[in-house]
């Protein structure tokens, strides 16, 4: 099949350029078309064979429905059952724009648009384009994204060539879209309005519209789920997803950097080409493979403008193992991490601590804690760490304990000059992490301290695999204490062993 080429821009005559797409449209062919969220395959959404056409020229599986195209209200009343009040209130306040609304259908849409369901997912778009082809076809036009299923969405006119020239009818140019990411869905079918895609609209805009307690997000929206039956585009199968093995990897800002320089210099030594989604913050701190700056975190609707092209330029590249930082923003954040993480088929890396400092807290800082931090000190660490003995009730200095001290005098350790202090919550930063020597002493700072939680603040004996808390040798013998000690000196060592683990040693050059 030859596909042919239309060009539409701002400014164009665009009933003129569009009367010919649209005859292909009323004759049953396929036309992909841009919109403000990415392009769409168009097919006559009454014509169960164009559906058909659709799903096969994608390659997509048939219970996977289709969006369908409208340029005005009377569209959407004209193909439902009937409709929720909340339909007219959310179609005043986001359409036309990158809303799509599931409601019940009627016999006019066939079952092959809507994947085999009940109901029908129906938007208005904003782009004139779209908006003159559905007038000049004179059909409501159903349109997944132009794109071989599974793969990134298209973002401009040469990517849809790419995936579907030679088995579609025609492609229209617009150029680049504005926002680059699907619509986002909302369920209005049954019960409460709820998200089943995020998109540029957010949970915010619709709680602003609906009321607070009035709209919901799926709670599935970020898990992995291939039992149920997809109610809405992008649900079920692996979608977005570059050619490369695409993982995504979180954490603190400097843990992710150092973490994906260490996997890109292991990946690259072992012979795969590998690619890098870095920030305009961090584009500078990569050092291996092809890196791409997506935009900075400021500037949300230029990441996800980008991301889709981001991926198809790393196929483009063969690009074998791609990392992406992970991109949680304020308000597109869900939805373009909800397409990383179907992109990466679920594949989240923990980035390796970057732990700068370490805290040792016992009752009053005098015993148990100031030995821990001392023999921590006399370890071989593969990376400087600020190493501090903190009291949980240190009211005023105090020198170690005369007991410990004779017990370190005879390993021949010396801290005479000790004094206590108590744990103050600025010490605890995000590259700390807080000892205590039992679990009681664990809930009570991560109680009393804002910047202390679970992920920072551990029992020392359990962090390295032991079961039993480090006993409090107070009022005990010298012997006692002794024992302590030797119990301490073991964990230690399996301590400086774990830190040595989470420290990111990065190769020397570039050509690891």
């Amino acid at each position: 099949m030859e596909t042919r080429q239309f060009r539409a821009m701002p400014g164009d005559d665009l009933k003129e350029i569009l009367r010919e797409p649209g005859e292909i449209l009323r004759e049953g062919g396929l036309v992909a078309f841009p919109t403000e969220t990415v392009y769409g395959l168009g097919g006559d959404a009454e014509n169960a064979e164009s559906s058909r056409k659709i799903y096969a020229a994608k390659g997509r599986p048939s219970d996977n429905p289709l969006i369908v195209h409208i340029a005005d209200f009377s569209q959407m009343e004209a193909i439902a059952q009937e409709l929720a009040p909340q339909v007219r209130i959310l179609a005043d306040a986001f359409w036309p724009g990158p809303l799509t609304m599931i409601v019940r259908k009627n016999d006019r849409i066939p079952l092959e648009t809507t994947g085999g369901l009940d109901t029908v997912a129906v938007r208005m778009p904003s782009h004139p384009v779209a908006r003159q082809l559905i007038l000049s076809s004179g059909c409501m036009i159903a349109a997944p994204s132009a794109n071989s299923s599974g793969r990134p969405s298209p973002t401009r006119a040469e990517h849809v060539a790419d995936d579907l020239s030679g088995k579609i009818d025609a492609i229209i140019d617009g150029g680049p879209v504005e926002i680059g990411l699907e619509s986002t869905i909302v369920d209005l079918s049954e019960g409460i309005p709820t998200v089943l895609r995020p998109g540029y609209i957010n949970l915010r805009m619709l709680e602003e519209v609906l009321g607070q307690d009035h709209v919901r997000m799926d709670p599935g929206l970020m898990e992995e789920n291939v039992s149920a039956r997809p109610k809405a585009p992008g649900m079920r199968y692996k979608h977005y997803a570059p050619r490369g093995d695409l993982k995504i990897v979180e954490g603190a800002a400097d843990d992710v950097v150092e973490t994906i320089n260490r996997l890109s210099a292991e990946a690259i030594a072992a012979g795969s080409k590998v690619g890098v989604i870095a920030s305009t913050e961090t584009r500078s701190r990569y050092l291996y493979g092809d890196i791409v700056e997506i935009g900075p975190r400021s500037d949300e609707e230029e990441i996800a403008r980008h991301l889709f092209g981001v991926l198809r330029h790393f196929d483009d590249q063969g690009i074998e193992i791609i990392y992406s930082e992970a991109f949680d923003t304020p308000q597109m954040g869900t939805a373009i991490m909800n397409r990383l993480i179907k992109a990466a088929a679920h594949q989240l890396i923990l980035a390796a601590r970057r732990v700068t400092r370490v805290i040792f807290v016992s009752g009053r800082g005098v015993c148990r804690a100031p030995m821990a931090a001392e023999l921590l000190r006399r370890q071989e660490l593969t990376r400087p760490i600020e190493i501090f003995a903190r009291g949980r009730v240190a009211l005023f200095p105090e020198p170690v304990n005369q007991k410990v001290q004779a017990v370190l005098q005879g390993k021949g350790i010396e801290l005479a000059d000790y004094e206590s202090e108590p744990l103050k919550n600025e010490e605890i930063t995000d590259s700390t992490l807080v000892f205590t020597m039992d679990a009681g002493q664990r809930t009570e700072i991560i109680r009393r301290f804002a910047n202390a939680d679970e992920d920072n603040t551990y029992v020392l004996s359990a962090y390295v695999g032991d079961e039993l808390d480090i006993l409090n040798p107070y009022g005990g013998n010298l012997q006692q204490y002794g024992l302590c000690f030797e119990v301490l000196n073991q964990t230690i060592g399996k301590l400086a062993a774990k830190l040595n683990e989470l420290a990111v040693s990065l190769p020397e050059s570039k050509e690891a």
